[in-house]
C-alpha cells in the first residue's frame, strides 16, 4: 500500500477503488453478501444528485410514486423475453408468516411489470395520456460477483415508466431521459459521457430499443451510468395498458422505461479518483471546502473562531462548508484525511495567515500548489475557485478519455486497444460476431454514438458491410 493507505491505480485498480470506498466513509459492506451499507458522507453524494435528477423529472411534468417491492411471479412470466433477461438475477419469497405461499413473490429487480399493471387500471381514454410516472426505490438482483456502487444485491435508483399515446410522443420521452442523465453526468459528476444507442444484444429485456450514456473510468473500461428504453407495445400487450382514441378505437398505448442508480457514484469515484484517494467535483462534495484553523494554546481559539467565522459567511454565500477543529489530530494528518476524502479545497488559518489578513487555500488537484487570499474576500472568491475546479475536473476527464480512444481498423490492433480505452469501430451488427469478438477480449459493443458521424465501412473482425452508418465505440466494462 501506498502512505496515504490505498493501493496505487498502476498496481492494481480494483484493489485501489476497493480499498478506497471503505476507508473514505462512503460505504461498509452489508450483513448479505453483496450488499452495502452507504454511510452519511456517501448518502450525501447520493442526495445531491437525487435532488437535481429529481427537480428535472418534476419540472418535465413527472410524478413521482410508489410501488410494492413484491412482485407476484406470474407478472414476470407474462413478458417471456422480459423474465428470461431477469430470471438469473431474482430474489424469490416462498415462505412468509411461517407459512409457503401459494404463488412465490420476486423482490422488485426493476417495475416494469407492476407498474404495467395499474398503467391498464388507470389508463382508459387518450385523454388520460401521456401517463408519466417516476419512482425512488430500492431494488434487488442477485450479484455473484459484487463491487460496491457498481453491481450490488440491493441498490437503490429512479425508475421511471411511462406511457404514451404513439411511438413519436413515446421517443421522445426516451430522448428526453437519456438528455436528462447526460446532462447530470456532465454537469454535477463532471463525467464526460457519450450517449448513444446499444446495439440489439445489448438491450434491456423486452425493449424495441435501449438508448444509454457510457462514460471511461481512469483504468481505460466503460461504465453504463444511465439508460433509457423504448418499450414500444410489448408490455402494453401483455398487461392490456390500452386506451380508446378519438375515433373510439381500443389501442395500446406505448410505453417507456428509464432508470441511474448509485453505480453513478462508482462513476465519480473511478472517473476523477487518484493515488492519494477521492477527487470530488464540488457539485456533488458533501464539503466543498474545509477549513482547518492551526495553532496552539491561546492562537488555537483565535485561529478557531475565524474559522468558524468564515464558515458562517460562506454557508451564507451557499458553499458546503465543515471546520475541521479537532485538538486531538495534527494538521498534517487532517490534510491528508481530507485529500482521501476528496474534499475540492481546503482552507488552512494559521496565526501568521490572521496577522497577514490572509488564508493559506489548496486545491485537490492543478498545478497552482498552495496559495494565499485575502481572508476579507475569501467567501467572495471560493465559490468561482469551486466552479472552475468542477471545470478543471470535466475537461480533465474529457482529455483522458479522448487520449485513450482510438479508431480500429483491423482485428490484430483491437485487443491491445480495448486493454487500456475504447476502439471505435466498424462492425457487421452480427450477434455471433460480437460473441467471438467477447470470447476473445472480454470487449463489448458499448454504444452506437448519437453524435457520430455518417461513415461506412466493413467490420474490423470478420469483413462483412457494416450495419450501423457509423462506427459504434468498444470496450471492456465494469
Amino acid at each position: 500500500m501506498s502512505r496515504e493507505g490505498v493501493t496505487p491505480q498502476s498496481e492494481d485498480f480494483s484493489a485501489w477503488y476497493n480499498e478506497l470506498v471503505i476507508q473514505a466513509e462512503l460505504v461498509d459492506r452489508g450483513p448479505v453478501r453483496g450488499t452495502m451499507v452507504i454511510r452519511p458522507y456517501g448518502y450525501r453524494m447520493w442526495e445531491l444528485l437525487q435532488a437535481d435528477l429529481d427537480g428535472r423529472i418534476k419540472e418535465a411534468g413527472h410524478g413521482n410514486a410508489c410501488f410494492p417491492m413484491f412482485i407476484p411471479e406470474s407478472y414476470f412470466k407474462r413478458e417471456a423475453e422480459h423474465v428470461e433477461g431477469f430470471s438469473p438475477e431474482l430474489a424469490v419469497v416462498t415462505v412468509a408468516g411461517g407459512k409457503e405461499l401459494e404463488e412465490p413473490l420476486v423482490v422488485r429487480p426493476t417495475s416494469e411489470t407492476v407498474i404495467g399493471e395499474y398503467m391498464a387500471k388507470w389508463i382508459e381514454s387518450h385523454r388520460d395520456l401521456p401517463l408519466l410516472l417516476n419512482q425512488w426505490a430500492n431494488v434487488v438482483r442477485w450479484e455473484l460477483r459484487p463491487r460496491m456502487f457498481l453491481r450490488t444485491t440491493e441498490f437503490l435508483w429512479q425508475e421511471g415508466h411511462t406511457a404514451h399515446a404513439d411511438e413519436e410522443d413515446a421517443m421522445r420521452e426516451t430522448m428526453w431521459a437519456l438528455g436528462a442523465y447526460a446532462g447530470l453526468a456532465r454537469e454535477l459528476a463532471a463525467i464526460p459521457v457519450v450517449e448513444g444507442e446499444k446495439t440489439p444484444s445489448e438491450r434491456f429485456a423486452g425493449a424495441e430499443r435501449t438508448y444509454t450514456i457510457e462514460g471511461m473510468m481512469r483504468d481505460g473500461r466503460a461504465l453504463q451510468s444511465g439508460t433509457s428504453h423504448y418499450l414500444g407495445t410489448n408490455f402494453a400487450k401483455v398487461f392490456d395498458i390500452t386506451y380508446q382514441d378519438e375515433d373510439g378505437k381500443l389501442v395500446h398505448a406505448h410505453t417507456t422505461s428509464w432508470g441511474m442508480s448509485t453505480r453513478m457514484l462508482g462513476g465519480v469515484i473511478m472517473t476523477h479518483g487518484d493515488d492519494k484517494g477521492l477527487v470530488l467535483p464540488p457539485r456533488i462534495a458533501p464539503y466543498q471546502v474545509v477549513i482547518v484553523p492551526i495553532g496552539r494554546d491561546d492562537a488555537a481559539e483565535r485561529t478557531a473562531a475565524a474559522a468558524r467565522d468564515l464558515a458562517g459567511e460562506l454557508k451564507r454565500a451557499g458553499v458546503r462548508v465543515h471546520v475541521d477543529d479537532r485538538p486531538q489530530l495534527r494538521p498534517g494528518y487532517k490534510f491528508n484525511e481530507w485529500e482521501l476524502r476528496g474534499v475540492p479545497v481546503r482552507v488552512e488559518i494559521g496565526p501568521r495567515d490572521l496577522d497577514g489578513g490572509v488564508v493559506t487555500l489548496a486545491r485537490r488537484l492543478g498545478d497552482q500548489g498552495k496559495e494565499q487570499i485575502p481572508l476579507g474576500r475569501a467567501a467572495e472568491l471560493l465559490p468561482g475557485i469551486l466552479e472552475d475546479f468542477q471545470a478543471f475536473l470535466y475537461t480533465r476527464a474529457e482529455r483522458f478519455r479522448d487520449e485513450h480512444t482510438a479508431d480500429v481498423e483491423s482485428w490484430d490492433a483491437f485487443p491491445d486497444q480495448v486493454s487500456h480505452g475504447w476502439a471505435r469501430v466498424f462492425h457487421c451488427g452480427r450477434t455471433d460476431c460480437e460473441d467471438a469478438i467477447k470470447a476473445d477480449t472480454a470487449a463489448t459493443p458499448r454504444v452506437i454514438p448519437s453524435d457520430a458521424p455518417e461513415e461506412h465501412g466493413v467490420c474490423f473482425r470478420c469483413g462483412e458491410p457494416s450495419a450501423y452508418g457509423k462506427r459504434i465505440l468498444y470496450g471492456r466494462s465494469y
